[in-house]
């Protein structure tokens, strides 16, 4: 049994009622096999059928209670499995908030939505099926074993060895089937991230005149998959073959001797069709566990999975108490740093500002100057390495606060958009809104005459194998989020960088109603934002070198001049 089994929440409880309910239904393994031995045997030596009846029904009643206990086990084990799997999804989504977008984008989104979707759902079959045939091959056939010894020594021994050499050969064929497995689940990973950039970039790509060559990438990655996929059932039917062989011989062989007692008279009819009978029974739990571990190795590589994200450092430090944001609050960045390991230079150094109230602060700088670095560290998705927040005098180490982040909106370049329904893609902030406020966002982000032009309005699935959006559309549902959930603070990093200038043009007057009356925090590299801001922030190379209004930047004709000065000459 997997040892991070017994780290979940409430195992011991289950593994303890599923041990009750296994024992007693060793118990009744036994008086079954008992009492239709019993019958047999009575009516092998002549007894009338009406003699036997009484027998038969012991018999019957045992295997009804045998299969209640079955279902009473499953369904421990499948509100278990639930409990679990939704308690490891919600901790995962709060991991993954903590860890920001970044961290996704390194992981690749493809493959953290199936994780979050596909994985869960096989992470929870993995319980539902491990926990009781673990229990099962762990108690029922020492019972059974125990109960032979008392009846033939032989055959109680012939079985006792069987199964070592049944367990060695299952360790040797789950090693190889787990190296098997994980290349599978890289795979797999690999075949998400690749169908989901597929979807996404499949515009970009048809007008760039490269669908056709893609055609031949999806081929190799999918080809890769089926390969190992195929590989890991080699495995799977090469056990299954290898168990059911070794089996059959043991129960050949016990069966074989019992012959011969019979025979010479060494052995009485009744115990030995008793051990006949228990023969497979005393296999059958680890016959079962076989089956079903290669179909829950995908399972359990999930939860080793979101295990690890689990633990990861996290971003979370000791929660403070935040006001909302007010017109009086104020924030003020002193000294902060952001260095990665992977990197000589720090992303971010020396970092100091303030802000109060509701204002525009756009941030803007060359490609690598630490735009979306600042806004990853003002959403709390990054720790600094130094330096600290001072929100309404309150001096904190890290923004990674769960008041802090209930209170702002973060807008990304891509907005993930998800398999559901428009009316459910707006509520991502607010859940529990209505529907007229829904329609009153759309219609706020110039939604309306989109989603009317739909078969199905608002209940139109988008998403990936829903209808396709484009690039500014789906900046508009972004934009409804936003205007559903009306917090404080909004956080954008390079939300039109994909957009071509026209469909820019249109969404701004929507994105400038947005932001009235909200500290909003604008990363991008497209300098005509910056006439609409209140304030002007200009890294370089991971330093502020300026900070004004767009006026006194122009005067002092230094960063900020140049950089208007290059695009208009590109211009």
């Amino acid at each position: 049994m997997d040892k991070a089994l017994f780290s979940y929440k409430g195992i011991k409880p289950v593994l303890a009622g599923l041990a009750i309910l296994t024992a007693i239904q060793g118990v009744i393994i036994i008086i079954q096999a008992y009492y239709l031995a019993m019958a047999i045997s009575s009516l092998f030596g002549g007894d009338l059928f009406a003699n036997v009846l009484k027998k038969l029904a012991i018999f019957f009643f045992a295997l009804v209670v045998r299969q209640l206990l079955t279902v009473w086990k499953r369904n421990n084990a499948y509100h278990f499995a639930a409990k679990t799997s939704e308690a490891f999804r919600e901790s995962l989504l709060q991991k993954l908030f903590q860890l920001g977008p970044r961290f996704v984008k390194e992981e690749g989104s493809g493959q953290t939505v199936t994780l979050v979707m596909e994985g869960m759902m096989k992470f929870r079959r993995y319980l539902e099926l491990i926990l009781p045939k673990m229990m099962n091959s762990a108690i029922i056939p020492a019972m059974i074993c125990i109960f032979i010894f008392f009846v033939n020594i032989r055959s109680a021994v012939i079985l006792a060895l069987a199964v070592p050499i049944l367990i060695a050969f299952m360790i040797l064929l789950g090693l190889a089937a787990k190296r098997k497995a994980d290349r599978q689940y890289e795979s797999y990973q690999m075949l998400s991230n690749h169908f989901v950039d597929s979807l996404r970039g499949l515009e970009t790509l048809k007008y760039l005149g490269l669908s056709r060559k893609h055609v031949n990438k999806i081929i190799l990655v999918s080809e890769r998959y089926r390969r190992a996929a195929m590989e890991t059932l080699r495995i799977a039917f090469l056990s299954s073959f290898a168990l059911d062989f070794f089996t059959m011989l043991s129960i050949a062989t016990v069966a074989v001797f019992l012959g011969m007692d019979l025979i010479n008279g060494k052995m009485e009819l009744l115990p030995a069709l008793i051990i006949l009978i228990l023969a497979p029974e005393y296999f059958l739990p680890i016959r079962e566990v076989g089956a079903d571990y290669h179909a829950t190795l995908d399972g359990k590589e999930a939860g080793k999975k979101v295990q690890e994200i689990l633990d990861k450092e996290s971003l979370q430090q000791k929660q403070e108490t935040i006001p909302p944001w007010k017109s009086t609050s104020t924030l003020f960045v002193e000294g902060m740093s952001v260095r990665f390991a992977e990197s000589d230079r720090p992303a971010l150094q020396d970092i100091q500002f303030s802000i109060s109230g509701s204002k525009k602060i756009g941030i803007i700088g060359a490609s690598g100057a630490g735009k979306s670095t600042l806004i990853d560290l003002l959403s709390g998705f990054l720790t600094p390495s130094s330096g600290e927040f001072q929100v309404n005098g309150k001096k904190l180490t890290t923004l990674s606060q769960d008041d802090w982040q209930r209170q702002l909106t973060y807008i990304p370049q891509h907005p993930y958009i998800f398999h559901d329904t428009i009316l459910n893609n707006i509520r991502f902030y607010d859940p529990e809104a209505t529907e007229k406020e829904v329609e009153e966002a759309a219609e706020r982000a110039g939604l309306t005459e989109v989603i009317q032009s739909l078969p199905h309005g608002f209940e139109t699935i988008i998403g990936e194998g829903g209808r396709s959006l484009s690039g500014g559309q789906e900046q508009r549902i972004a934009l409804a989020r936003a205007f559903l959930s009306n917090r404080p603070i909004i956080m954008l990093d390079e939300p039109t960088a994909h957009l071509d200038i026209e469909t820019e043009y249109e969404l701004k007057e929507t994105m400038l109603k947005l932001f009235n009356g909200k500290l909003v925090f604008f990363a991008t590299h497209r300098l005509h934002w910056m006439l609409d801001m209140d304030e002007i922030i200009v890294l370089d190379q991971g330093k502020i070198v300026e900070i004004g209004t767009h006026d006194q930047l122009m005067e002092r004709r230094s960063a900020y001049y140049q950089l208007v000065k290059i695009q208009m000459e590109g211009v």
